[in-house]
């Protein structure tokens, strides 16, 4: 999906014009994947554009750098209050944001030298959604990938660094050049792991599956978020090591992620889930995601923050 073009990008502290926002080409990241990054949805809500567990998304970030002993020269605050002033400033009321940190320009070396510096940059943008709109609704079809998530002790896949998508590509890019939607990924010991850049969840006789953090996949938010919702709707969910062919005689199956919000799947290899498309369960899960922009859903976690401050209120109202 094309990206839409904003007015600004938060680079380095300060807002600049999109067409301005450069890397050299012999910063470290672009070599060698050393960038931590997020994506974080921002809604439109009654009451005005709000960042779905901003802050969550943030301290992740920092999370993922400091498994890699990057040391990022802001604060969780500092990028919080950067994420309200970009959304501001392109005057956007819903929005997908790209933060990212990374080693720039000032050593080649695969170690990073104490002089190379860490940037940290952050994009607002229009972004629909991401397997579609009709997927969001009727389900996409997807297959299982002949490439494995790295096995443990190889890479980190519980931080969100840039170098762990090259995994998610392969399997996404295979996926596509078959005819189908996305690609689920296996792990080292042929379980199931999560879809090039999805968590996975199994819906059999009522209860929800999904697969755990040591099956080399990145603890989603949203997969906490719904995790969280099935619970408190009554549904059993179960994080545990989980067969292929569970995939083949499941009810219902659908990813989560920050792009793919609940996207239903309709089939795997050519085989369709019991429910054929979006089932109901995911449904009555989609319902209360969504219902949380639109007051259908009470925000009981405060997983909603407002990317409008106060004083921006203040003006606004007496402008």
């Amino acid at each position: 999906m094309a990206i839409t073009q904003a007015q600004t990008i938060w680079q380095d502290g300060k807002l600049i014009p999109w067409s301005d926002a450069k890397v050299h080409v012999l910063s470290h990241a672009l070599h060698y994947g050393t960038a931590m990054f997020e994506g974080i949805r921002v809604y439109e809500t009654p009451a005005g554009p709000c960042g779905f567990r901003l802050t969550d998304h943030m301290r992740r970030l920092f999370a993922s750098a400091q498994i890699y002993a990057m040391e990022i020269p802001y604060s969780v605050e500092d990028l919080v209050a950067a994420a309200r002033q970009l959304v501001s400033a392109n005057a956007l009321q819903s929005a997908y944001l790209r933060p990212i940190a990374y080693y720039g320009y000032g050593d080649i070396g695969v170690t990073p030298g104490p002089d190379t510096p860490v940037n940290v940059a952050m994009a607002a943008f229009a972004w629909g959604a991401y397997l579609g709109e009709a997927g969001r609704t009727e389900g996409v079809d997807v297959c299982v990938s002949s490439w494995r998530r790295p096995a443990p002790g190889t890479l980190p896949m519980g931080a969100k660094a840039a170098g762990n998508y090259l995994s998610g590509f392969l399997i996404s890019r295979e996926a596509k050049s078959r005819g189908f939607a996305e690609g689920i990924a296996l792990d080292v010991d042929g379980r199931l792991s999560e879809g090039a850049g999805e968590n996975l969840f199994i819906v059999k006789d009522g209860t929800l599956y999904t697969p755990p953090v040591s099956a080399s996949i990145l603890s989603g938010i949203t997969r906490d978020c719904v995790i969280k919702l099935a619970a408190r709707a009554g549904y059993t969910v179960r994080e545990e090591a989980l067969p292929r062919e569970m995939l083949y005689v499941a009810d219902e199956i659908f990813f989560t992620g920050t792009a793919a919000e609940i996207t239903p799947i309709r089939s795997v290899d050519g085989r369709r889930t019991g429910a054929g498309g979006c089932g109901p369960i995911t449904r009555a899960l989609q319902e209360q995601f969504f219902g949380l922009f639109d007051g259908r859903t009470e925000d009981v976690d405060g997983w909603l923050e407002p990317m409008h401050t106060p004083e921006q209120e203040r003006v606004k109202n007496v402008a």
